[in-house]
């Protein structure tokens, strides 16, 4: 059995010392400052990485941040001295996979380290018996969620941690990215999820009849009010009001959501008193709030009491290979609704999905899959079948690199590939594995930019690297 090596970073010589000793029995090898770790991790190629936040040369959140964009699969432990909520959000956003707050105990550090290879295990163990069988496990989800991508990965793993608190959470991203999405997930995964999730757009209701729809209002409050009607915030009662678009909200009516979520209490357009109401708030926006309160748009006090838990939504785009697995997902649920009888993509179509920008994220994604399920029959859906721009994108014209060389450069012979009349047959891994050296040579060294091209993940690259190693070695 292969001895687990993990990498040590921390600057204070001590507590590296203290560290190794505590994990005694690994194969380890220690760092002292973020430049090194980045330098040892693609030749030592660690399982786990104890990572401490204070280094001299860069924050450690910003060296985990480098890992998980190369895609390194090193499961990382972020090790420091200013425990807060905060920090822990950051820190499982960025992709750690756990977080330890000095001082703790060698036992604590010993009983972490070996959960965390366990799952390690367990998963490869899975993964490996999936393939055996010729089973395929499907799309990795996540609450509504489609797609593995380690980015992605930390998003769940943030919702996750945020889920069980009452603490408002703020969403950001792209149109399209699935913040709605996101905070049904948050709801779902809370002790609320029997409560009822009420969603307000704030930039589709009329600014005048924003705080009715909000607080409510009683009869005779205004022209038009008939009756008396709960708003937004009791309806939600027990459960999670989501303001969707939240830098839409008129400033004036801000003042009051600040008084609400401070006192917790509503009063209805018209009502005589406050009434008590037990939510948890959810707000999400497209823009920079940041920009949005520097520009007077948007109230710093309200911004500050909002801004409890981010959670950042990557772009399509950052998402390498879950382009693919949510059109396939979305495939298979069209086909049903629209009760046609598509059953996969052709390869040229899957090779577009999976190389085309998405300036609209999932939202232009699932568009164009539904023009192509309406207007087109067949078993297979083809290139030709989905609408402009896609139908005329050429991955090759993204394909390339700094330095002008193409994807699909040729192999050369010499043992690199199979020559014409050469009848020899080689090893499909030896094949494998001459084929993604050559294209980590083509790119000087850059992993992720020859996965890109290789049109896989970069830890499939690094995993296959750890394998063949483990295979020189017996």
């Amino acid at each position: 059995m292969t001895t687990a090596r993990v990498l040590i970073v921390e600057d204070d010589p001590i507590q590296a010392e203290r560290y190794a000793m505590d994990l005694d029995g690994f194969d380890l090898r220690v760092a002292s400052a973020g430049a090194e770790a980045l330098s040892v991790v693609p030749s030592f190629l660690p399982d786990l990485v104890v990572l401490d936040v204070r280094l001299p040369d860069m924050n450690g959140l910003d060296v985990l941040r480098r890992l998980r964009a190369d895609g390194i699969p090193s499961s990382v432990i972020i090790v420091t001295s200013h425990g807060s909520v905060n920090m822990a959000v950051e820190a499982m956003q960025a992709g750690a996979n756990d977080f330890l707050v000095k001082p703790f105990t060698a036992e604590r550090l010993l009983v972490t380290v070996r959960n965390i290879l366990e799952n390690q295990r367990l998963s490869r163990q899975v993964q490996q018996l999936t393939q055996e069988l010729g089973v395929t496990t499907g799309a990795v989800g996540f609450f509504g969620f489609t797609g593995g991508s380690p980015i992605m990965r930390g998003v769940y793993r943030t919702i996750e941690a945020a889920a069980p608190s009452k603490a408002t959470v703020f969403i950001t991203g792209e149109s399209g990215t699935g913040k709605e999405l996101c905070a049904e997930a948050i709801h779902r995964a809370s002790p609320r999820a029997k409560g009822p999730f009420v969603a307000v757009n704030c930039a589709a209701i009329p600014q005048d009849l924003m705080e009715s729809e909000l607080f409510g209002h009683v009869k005779g409050a205004f022209t038009g009010a008939t009756g008396t009607r709960d708003g937004a915030a009791s309806r939600a009662h027990g459960g999670t009001l989501f303001l969707d678009e939240i830098c839409e909200m008129d400033i004036n009516l801000q003042s009051k959501l600040l008084r609400f979520l401070q006192t917790g209490t509503v009063q209805k357009v018209g009502g005589d008193g406050p009434e008590k109401v037990d939510i948890r708030v959810v707000c999400a926006t497209n823009r920079d709030p940041l920009v949005e309160v520097e520009e007077g748009r948007f109230r710093e006090d309200l911004y500050y009491r909002l801004h409890v838990i981010p959670i950042q939504l990557p772009p399509l785009r950052d998402r390498p290979g879950d382009a693919l697995e949510i059109a396939r997902t979305l495939l298979g649920r069209m086909v049903k609704e629209e009760e046609k009888s598509f059953s996969h993509f052709a390869k040229d179509a899957e090779v577009v999905i999976s190389a085309y920008p998405w300036p609209g994220n999932v939202r232009q994604l699932e568009n164009c899959l539904r023009n192509a399920v309406v207007l087109h029959d067949g078993d297979e859906l083809t290139l030709a079948m989905l609408p402009p721009p896609l139908n005329t994108f050429s991955p090759k014209a993204g394909a390339m690199l700094a330095g002008g060389v193409p994807v699909a450069a040729p192999a050369t012979d010499g043992g690199r590939g199979m020559a014409s009349g050469d009848t020899t047959i080689r090893p499909l891994w030896q094949v494998e594995k001459e084929t993604i050296e050559r294209a980590i040579s083509l790119c000087s060294g850059n992993i992720p930019k020859a996965a890109a091209l290789l049109e896989i993940s970069p830890s499939t690259i690094y995993r296959k690297k750890v394998s063949w190693e483990s295979a020189e070695a017996v």
